[in-house]
C-alpha cells in the first residue's frame, strides 16, 4: 500500500529556527526530547530514531549516511534550498505552524510559504505571555487576550493549549477573581533571564484554557491540547488526557472541537478511548511518528484505531527547527499508516476499499472537514 500520492495535511508543526539558530548541536537536539547535556552528547545518537533518520536523511539528499556528511550537505545547500527538498517530497498540501516554540529563534510564518501553504495554531500561553508584558490593567489585558482570540486572524486555523507542560490537563473553572490574583502576582513578580514572562499559574491558565473553550464552542475553532510526551520540563503524569473528562462532559462545550496530540503516548489507548466516546475530541499521531522506533509507531496508530474511528484520526509531524523533520515526519506518516491499515484488511477489519478511503481520511480529509468546513 503505497500513500505517496495523498497530499497530506500537516496539521500540527513549528517553525523552523533562523539559519543563524542551527548548528551541529541543533541537528542532534531535533533527534530527542530531551535538553540534557550528557544525552545530547552521546546517548541521543544512540536512538533508533536516530540511527534510522541518518539513513533516511542521507538518502535523501545524496550522501554517506554519517552525520557529518549530512551537515556538510546542508551547508552546501543553504536553508532555503534545503527546506525546499524537504517540503517537495513531504508531499504536503498545507502545513499548520505553532510559532509560539522558541519565539524569536524562528523564522516568521510567512516565510514557510514560499514553500506550501501555511496557516496559523495560535498558542493561548505565549499570546497571554505577550500580554502580560504589555498591560498593568487585569481587565485591559483579558479584553486585549479575548480579543485577538474571537475571532482571531485569518490565518489562525486553530487555538493551542500546552497546559500539561505547565500546570497539568486537570482544567478547572476557575473564579475571574482568583484569576486576577495570579496576574497581579505575575506583574510584580521578576521577569525570566530571557527578560519575558512566563506563564505557570494554574488558576490564570485555566481561566484562559475556559476563555478559549467559549470561543471554540461559539466559533467552531478547534482547540488543540498537548498531551503525552515532551520536554522534560513537563511531569508526564499530568498529560494523560483522562484529566480532561470534567472538560469533556461540559455541555457548554460540546461544540468545542478538542484535537489531543502526539498520540498522547504513552496513554494512546486512553486518547482512543477518548475519542469513541466523545463526539468533539480528535486524535492525532504526530510526535510519535516519527520518534518511536517503528515498530512502536505502528503500535502506537494501532492502538488509535483499536476504539477509535478513522475519521477521528489525523496526521501530522510535529516538526520543529530543521527541515528534516517535516520530511521524516511524513515519509514515517505514510508507511506506518500504510502497514497499520494493510494489518487491518489481513485482519478483516477494513475492506481494501475501505482502507484506501481510510488512508485518504487520515492523511487529508479529517483535517480538512474540521478545520476548514464552514458549514453548521
Amino acid at each position: 500500500m503505497d500513500l505517496r500520492h495523498i497530499p497530506a495535511i500537516d496539521h500540527h508543526a513549528h517553525n523552523l529556527l533562523k539559519p543563524e539558530e542551527i548548528g551541529a548541536e541543533v541537528f542532534s537536539r531535533a533527534f530527542t526530547e530531551s535538553d540534557d547535556p550528557v544525552i545530547l552528547a552521546g546517548h541521543a545518537r544512540n536512538s533508533l530514531f536516530y540511527r534510522r533518520g541518518i539513513r533516511n536523511i542521507a538518502s535523501l539528499l545524496g550522501c554517506d549516511a554519517t552525520e557529518e556528511a549530512i551537515l556538510g550537505s546542508r551547508e552546501e545547500l543553504g536553508m532555503e534550498k534545503l527546506a525546499a527538498k524537504c517540503f517537495e517530497n513531504a508531499g504536503l498540501s498545507t502545513v499548520f505552524l505553532d510559532d509560539g516554540f522558541m519565539p524569536g529563534r524562528v523564522l516568521p510564518w510567512e516565510w514557510h510559504q514560499r514553500f506550501v501553504p501555511v496557516r496559523r495554531v495560535l498558542r493561548i500561553e505565549y499570546l497571554a505571555e505577550t500580554l502580560i508584558d504589555l498591560e498593568d490593567d487585569f481587565g485591559a489585558f483579558l479584553d486585549r487576550f479575548r480579543g485577538r482570540i474571537d475571532p482571531p486572524s485569518p490565518e489562525v486555523v486553530a487555538l493551542k493549549s500546552i497546559a500539561a507542560y505547565r500546570t497539568g490537563l486537570r482544567i478547572e473553572q476557575t473564579p475571574m477573581e482568583a484569576a486576577r490574583s495570579c496576574f497581579t502576582s505575575l506583574k510584580h513578580r521578576s521577569p525570566s533571564p530571557e527578560g519575558r514572562t512566563r506563564l505557570a499559574e494554574k488558576p490564570l491558565i485555566d481561566f484562559l484554557i475556559v476563555q478559549a473553550l467559549d470561543v471554540s464552542a461559539k466559533n467552531g475553532i478547534p482547540l488543540q491540547f498537548h498531551t503525552g510526551l515532551g520536554d522534560p520540563d513537563m511531569d508526564l503524569r499530568l498529560g494523560n488526557p483522562l484529566h480532561l473528562r470534567p472538560l469533556l462532559e461540559e455541555p457548554r462545550w460540546r461544540k468545542a472541537s478538542i484535537v489531543l496530540l502526539h498520540g498522547s503516548y504513552p496513554f494512546v489507548r486512553e486518547a482512543g478511548y477518548l475519542a469513541s466516546v466523545y463526539p468533539q475530541v480528535y486524535l492525532d499521531m504526530g510526535l510519535a511518528v516519527p520518534l518511536l522506533s517503528v515498530s512502536g509507531m505502528r503500535a502506537v496508530v494501532a492502538q488509535l484505531l483499536e476504539l477509535a474511528p478513522v475519521t477521528k484520526l489525523m496526521f501530522s509531524s510535529d516538526a520543529r527547527m530543521i527541515p528534516e523533520m517535516f520530511y521524516l515526519g511524513a515519509k514515517w506518516g505514510r508507511e506506518v499508516l500504510a502497514d497499520v491499515l494493510v494489518g487491518a484488511v489481513e485482519d478483516s477489519d477494513l475492506s481494501a476499499r475501505e482502507a484506501d478511503s481510510a488512508a485518504e481520511a487520515i492523511l487529508r480529509a479529517n483535517a480538512e472537514t474540521l478545520y476548514f468546513d464552514e458549514s453548521p
